[in-house]
């Protein structure tokens, strides 16, 4: 059998023991050791598999990702979420749809300090669902604005997605974090776009709910100095030079560690919870990437993703028809996996595929992070979707996705702009010549 064939056998096992429910991370481990072992002999397999997490383990790179996770979890401790709601909603109050509005600009806020589209949805759940039922919203809409505008955390940087697909396709972190910001602020927009539009056509589903007055915008308005703070640490010092990704997501776990302390928001109970949390999430993500790098050195040694860009190139497809057939593949999975899996069993294959038709690799790190926003909120199994459920179990799964279908369009159109705008990622990169 040739090598190909054992790669190809490889990838359509990974996807039977992914559908028979095995761990992600195991799964991928094993499929990689065995093809590994079928190509060039268990010792080298097994020296594969004690090598790669020890190269992990010691990787600088990797450090960014728990200091995300940890500044999130403590501004989740620290009350910034309720913080961030008042504020978004003394901006929109006064309009039809205003709470539902507020809750995706306080989505997009938390999730440029987050990074993690599962916790910003968890967080606001309990902050934004009540506030609006309460209102008399319509509980679908309710629950599906938050749904959709939790998974901005994934894209808005600081993202520990791009983080992790940095790794995985070797491209620049700071590349990636400038290249995501306009996408990032463009999909809020038409997030706030589709809730406007709902609440002209469909008035009954977002009551009006009274201005606050000047004083009390103002009043909460101000406690968005944490947020600003943290926000220009991460992301602006990484854009100005002043810190190296691992550097700023140190300084701003820090200082979101003190601000919550000084504002005695936060106490070592939920320092202690904070830490628990970075440490539960970083050892699940990093089990999951130790199995995709020895998924991937299997598939790179059995050159699929080579074979596969010279068989599209022997057929002559149309960069179009390339495209459409990967943006179906994503969408395919994301109806099964949740974007870090997704991220990391695709890029080592699709990547190649995509630079051969003239896509760049930060660009496609864009378009894949876009792409898995839509998995977390596409039935049957829309991660989000289900965590907001577990926490509102007298809502139907089923009237939470009915309320996700508005913001899936929007997702849809910002893919369909990245496709025909490329520039849409890649000027603010090069704008910065990074």
């Amino acid at each position: 059998m040739s090598n190909l064939a054992i790669g190809l056998l490889g990838v359509l096992g990974l996807l039977a023991v992914l559908f028979v429910r095995v761990p992600i991370g195991m799964a991928l481990a094993l499929v990689g050791l065995l093809g590994y072992a079928a190509i060039d002999g268990w010792s080298t397999a097994f020296s594969t598999l004690g090598s790669v997490p020890f190269e992990l383990a010691s990787a600088y790179s990797l450090s960014v990702v728990p200091l995300f996770i940890l500044m999130g979890a403590v501004a989740a401790r620290a009350g910034m979420s309720r913080e961030l709601f008042d504020a978004a909603n003394g901006i929109f109050s006064g309009f039809r749809g205003a709470l539902a509005n507020a809750t995706i600009g306080a989505c997009a806020a938390f999730g440029s300090i987050c990074g993690s589209s599962i916790a910003t949805a968890a967080t606001f759940s309990r902050v934004a669902i009540p506030e609006m039922r309460r209102h008399g919203y319509d509980e679908g809409l309710a629950a599906g604005s938050v749904a959709a505008a939790g998974c901005l955390g994934i894209l808005i940087p600081p993202s520990v997605i791009l983080a992790i697909y940095s790794l995985v396709a070797e491209e620049s972190l700071v590349k990636l974090f400038a290249a995501a910001l306009l996408p990032g602020l463009l999909l809020a927009t038409l997030y706030v776009l589709v809730v406007l539009a709902l609440a002209r056509l469909a008035p009954q589903w977002t009551p009006y709910v009274a201005p606050m007055s000047l004083r009390n915008r103002i009043r909460a308005a101000r406690d968005m100095w944490k947020l600003a703070l943290l926000f220009f640490l991460a992301v602006v010092g990484v854009y100005l030079g002043w810190f190296s990704p691992t550097e700023a997501a140190a300084v701003a776990a820090f200082v979101a560690i003190v601000m919550g302390f000084a504002t005695r928001k936060l106490g070592l109970r939920g320092l202690a919870d904070a830490f628990l949390d970075t440490v539960y999430s970083s050892a699940m993500l990093f089990f999951i990437i130790a199995g995709a790098f020895i998924f991937s050195r299997f598939v790179v040694l059995a050159r699929v993703p080579d074979e596969l860009v010279a068989w599209v190139r022997e057929v002559q497809l149309s960069p179009a028809a390339i495209v459409l057939a990967v943006i179906l593949l994503y969408f395919l999975l994301g109806t099964f996996l949740e974007e870090v899996s997704t991220i990391l069993v695709t890029v080592p294959v699709i990547l190649p595929l995509m630079q051969s038709i003239g896509y760049d690799g930060v660009w496609f790190g864009i378009f894949v992070t876009v792409m898995a926003t839509i998995g977390l909120i596409s039935p049957p199994v829309g991660l989000t979707v289900f965590v907001i459920q577990s926490q509102n179990p007298d809502i139907p799964a089923g009237k939470i996705y009915l309320g996700t279908l508005p913001f899936l369009a929007a997702d849809f159109v910002l893919v369909a702009l990245l496709i025909a705008f490329p520039a849409l990622a890649l000027w603010l990169p090069a704008a910065f010549k990074m």
